[in-house]
């Protein structure tokens, strides 16, 4: 008997291939779901050999809060660059910062930079290819080393307690 592993390497994206074909289909019919089920199999079978191993979750309850933690991040930002943007002072004080990371596998190193790309005033704008160092645009810095410290503290870190074994 072949383990279901080899066959439905991704379950969950199969589930969900099904779903969104017989959502498009409009339709409930026997041959949809017959033909939505096998291209819910062969589609991750066709395409598991070009996609990383993701990492495993260690500890599940620090992702909600994570999860949290930059949901609320995101809104305290958009009222700080609403205001920034609406001072008729407009001191700004945009920079290029270079952000160490200490994460070393790549899921955790872009959900860091999504993250910060999430959060309104700060652009990932690029990766070194040797995957140590983060270019992040920031809409004002009065610190750079202070700016560091906060990415570090209140999302790599914990991504690291979160995936990192």
């Amino acid at each position: 008997m072949i383990p279901p592993t080899r066959w439905l390497p991704m379950p969950v994206l199969s589930l969900l291939l099904l779903a969104v074909w017989l959502l498009l289909q409009h339709s409930v019919a026997l041959g949809q779901w017959l033909l939505g089920g096998v291209l819910a199999i062969a589609i991750p079978l066709v395409c598991q050999p070009f996609w990383e191993r993701q990492p495993r979750v260690k500890r599940p309850f620090k992702l909600i809060r994570y999860v949290l933690r930059v949901l609320v991040d995101i809104v305290v930002a958009n009222l700080e660059v609403s205001k920034l943007i609406l001072d008729p002072r407009g001191k700004l004080r945009p920079a290029l910062v270079e952000y160490p990371l200490t994460l070393t596998q790549n899921f955790p190193i872009t959900i860091l930079a999504s993250t910060i790309t999430l959060t309104p005033g700060t652009v990932s704008a690029h990766l070194r290819l040797d995957g140590r160092t983060l270019l992040v645009h920031a809409l004002d810095v009065a610190d750079v080393d202070a700016l560091i410290d906060e990415i570090h503290q209140r999302y790599e870190r914990p991504l690291m307690e979160i995936f990192e074994p």
